[in-house]
């Protein structure tokens, strides 16, 4: 019997690379969609800036692989072949799903496939536990970790809704200050407009990016109390940066915007959604 196990633990960590390589697939193409769309810097360039967030992502991932281990369901109340089942049914079910949306070209969120993916296995293997122990269909929550999975189901769909918005809001203030002739603004004015979007990436990456890691902890004397004031010197080394390279070397300040910015977007896919796969 025990060899059954064996044989499952070698299939989850074969679909694992089957799931990686259709999560991948499917994620790629919403981190680099802007980069290759903008067509403003090589796609040899673009694929080597996203590798490097990727992995460097990956490294510095912080505890989403406790979604997959604990967060939608209570490990304690299932015996061990019955967690097997649950991931072996979540593993193969993305698997189909992501292989189904990206054969159609429609790409679709990982996280929200595995978390539900999750929690349908889990409530079907709790039913299955309630109707064999004679138990009342409201031990359902005994099973089920409501308050997690409710709280991560809540940030998925308010995650639309802010990213609607302040997705609005920024492109609609980008064009008021740079308009559509930005090439004739003057130098000073790309300048500004690359302080404030370095600055931005910078916090994301840096200061978000490493909340929550147990790196945070030996820089967290550095960063806690001082955001205001790391945001303005960043800002302003950003911004002379930005006109340097602008005003002495003649070049296009927005291409190092778009390569630094699919490094933060390669880097938040590894610490979210890749580490999704792994968890499981």
């Amino acid at each position: 019997m025990e060899n059954i196990y064996i044989l499952m633990v070698a299939a989850l960590a074969i679909l694992a690379i089957a799931d990686l390589v259709v999560g991948v697939s499917n994620d790629a193409v919403n981190f680099l969609n802007s980069a290759i769309g903008s067509k403003a810097i090589s796609f040899r360039t673009i694929m080597i800036v996203a590798s490097l967030g990727v992995v460097i992502g990956a490294v510095f991932s912080s505890g989403m692989m406790e979604v997959a281990r604990k967060g939608i369901f209570v490990p304690g109340q299932f015996h061990f072949n019955e967690i097997m089942i649950i991931f072996m049914a979540v593993m193969i079910t993305d698997i189909l799903l992501l292989d189904f949306f990206n054969t159609l070209g429609m790409p679709t969120s990982t996280t929200v496939s595995i978390v539900f993916e999750l929690l349908g296995a889990a409530v079907a293997v709790a039913l299955i536990k309630i109707g064999s122990n004679d138990e009342s269909i409201t031990n359902i929550v005994n099973y089920i970790n409501t308050k997690k999975a409710g709280e991560i189901i809540f940030g998925i769909l308010f995650s639309v809704v802010v990213a609607f918005t302040v997705g609005t809001i920024v492109q609609y203030l980008s064009r008021l200050f740079l308009s559509f002739n930005f090439e004739k603004k003057a130098k000073w004015v790309g300048a500004v407009f690359g302080g404030i979007a370095l600055t931005g990436i910078t916090y994301f990456i840096i200061i978000k990016g490493l909340q929550g890691t147990e790196y945070y902890k030996d820089i967290a004397h550095l960063i806690e109390g001082r955001t205001f004031l790391i945001l303005v010197m960043s800002f302003i080394f950003w911004s002379v940066i930005s006109y340097i390279i602008t005003a002495a070397f003649k070049k296009d300040i927005y291409k190092l915007i778009i390569a630094v910015g699919t490094f933060a977007l390669a880097l938040a896919f590894a610490g979210n959604d890749l580490v999704n796969f792994i968890g499981v």
